[in-house]
């Protein structure tokens, strides 16, 4: 949906701007495939044959490709080798972000950093690769979809399950390998470019940790906890990639940041899906912007030349099928499992959590019931200051055992509850008899994933809170503290605060 919108709005600005608009699209299910939205509407599959047959055809002054997702781009070069006016980045520069040897080069010669990765072509190099850069690993195959078959591989063994079971491993299609940053931050950083003048759109801080789905995972506009040194870097580095890849309407950024270490996930240089959220964050429509600017239109024209920083918190949470799927994980990792988003909107960081979470069916408890928390070792000494916050706010604390030590040493009360596995009364009893109000629950290796599996499912049938990240556990706190509090804002009313 949120590339139907980029469409949809493409598609009015360049008719305001007195252009006659041509729709190519095979899907029903979308607005820019109404009858009233562009001047004419070709309902084709998105091939090399069919639009290089409505482009002799229609003979168009320029082809847009940056508002349909991938697929449109994987188009680009071959449409630019027949002829076809591509307006907007052009199709090298598309190669140059999508492409890993080109893009490490352009990196380097910027100066900037990158998660340690390789690229395999057969399983053998792909161990001897991993041997190189170390464990944990994000493995996935070039050029996916929504982190299809992505993985988070922490040992020898998974990678040789990974690539001899899950994907097909070749010449034309390699395996990416990228050393995975444990406890990062994630940010995604939106900007607009018409060739001349960068504009930074938006910068959102991911709620949970890197190694979850962007789509999947909530995120916050402005940042909720960067330092605003980092928030400069961020914008030198995205306005430095974009005037190197010579941008022409939209890109999207994925940073991470572990300690005070910036370092490069990936570039988009097309729409993004946060585009209509930070659209409405922001009150400028940046799909229409920016295909003005592809047609040419400056964005000093466009009277949009800086960032727009709201004096107000929106934050955006994904939305999960998993009440109507019973049975499935849920588990958020690499591969992408939302199938919709919402946005909640606050004077502070905690209200808009709040109502982001009540939009997307997950009504966080009144302060005061009584938590269950169990977390991988690594996390125990960081668990603890998410313990001293649910005992502020009113709970009463129950534990696994090595979590419960952990929170015990801290001088903060916990009673210890039996996991499934060391015998009854245990944790899913606990919650069936309606006995816990809120769960955070956070485990690493394959092991412990199907170990909790009982707990996860037990908690989604009685529809008990649970988050399965500790930075999602932070910010529900930080929102419960501030669950008393809500407004009802009009969005013009908060649009007027920005001018």
């Amino acid at each position: 949906i949120e590339f139907d919108y980029c469409c949809v709005h493409a598609c009015f600005a360049l008719a305001e701007a007195g252009y006659e608009t041509i729709m190519v699209n095979c899907n029903p299910e979308t607005v820019s495939t109404d009858y009233d939205t562009s001047d004419r509407l070709y309902f084709e599959p998105l091939t090399l044959e069919d639009v290089l047959e409505i482009v002799r055809i229609e003979k168009p002054f320029g082809v847009i490709v940056q508002y349909g997702g991938q697929t449109p781009l994987k188009l680009a070069r071959d449409l630019e080798r027949n002829g076809v006016p591509i307006i907007g980045t052009s199709p090298d520069m598309i190669d140059a972000a999508e492409d890993r040897e080109r893009f490490q080069q352009m990196l380097h010669d910027l100066g900037l950093k990158q998660p340690p990765n390789r690229t395999a072509r057969n399983p053998e190099s792909a161990i001897r690769m991993a041997e190189e850069i170390g464990y944990p690993l994000v493995v996935r195959p070039s050029y996916v979809l929504g982190g299809r078959a992505m993985e988070i591989v922490r040992e020898e063994a998974d990678l040789r399950r990974y690539m001899t079971e899950a994907v097909k491993v070749s010449n034309k299609s390699p395996v990416l390998l990228d050393r995975f940053l444990n406890d990062a931050i994630e940010v995604d950083v939106d900007a607009l470019s018409d060739g001349e003048q960068v504009v930074i759109g938006g910068i959102m801080q991911h709620i949970e940790q890197a190694g979850v789905h962007s789509g999947d995972s909530a995120c916050s506009l402005p940042p909720y906890s960067l330092s605003n040194e980092i928030q400069d870097e961020l914008r030198r580095q995205t306005v430095a990639m974009a005037k190197a890849l010579k941008v022409v309407g939209l890109m999207n950024v994925q940073f991470a940041i572990q300690g005070d270490t910036v370092y490069v996930l990936e570039v988009n240089p097309r729409a993004s899906r946060t585009v209509p959220y930070v659209s409405k964050a922001i009150g400028a429509p940046l799909a229409k912007i920016a295909a003005r600017a592809m047609a040419g239109i400056s964005l000093k024209s466009q009277a949009f030349e800086k960032e727009i920083i709201p004096p107000y918190f929106s934050v955006k949470e994904a939305v999960f099928p998993f009440r109507k799927f019973p049975g499935v994980d849920t588990i958020l990792g690499p591969e992408m499992k939302s199938t919709g988003e919402v946005m909640g909107v606050g004077d502070n960081f905690g209200e808009a959590f709040v109502k982001s979470q009540l939009a997307s069916s997950s009504e966080l408890p009144k302060p005061g019931g009584r938590a269950f928390v169990s977390v991988r070792s690594g996390d125990r000494d960081a668990i603890v200051e998410v313990a001293q916050a649910l005992l502020d706010l009113g709970f009463s604390l129950v534990a696994t055992r090595g979590t419960a030590q952990a929170i015990e040493s801290a001088g903060i009360p916990v009673a210890i509850v039996n996991k499934v596995k060391e015998g009854r009364p245990h944790i899913v009893d606990m919650i069936k008899n309606g006995d816990i109000d809120f769960i955070v629950n956070v485990v690493e290796d394959k092991k412990a994933v199907k170990d909790s599996y009982a707990i996860r499912a037990e908690a989604l049938a009685r529809r008990v809170v649970y988050f399965t990240t500790l930075a999602g556990a932070h910010a529900a706190c930080m929102g419960m503290r501030h669950g008393n509090e809500l407004e009802v804002y009009s969005l013009q009313a908060l649009h007027q605060r920005l001018h």
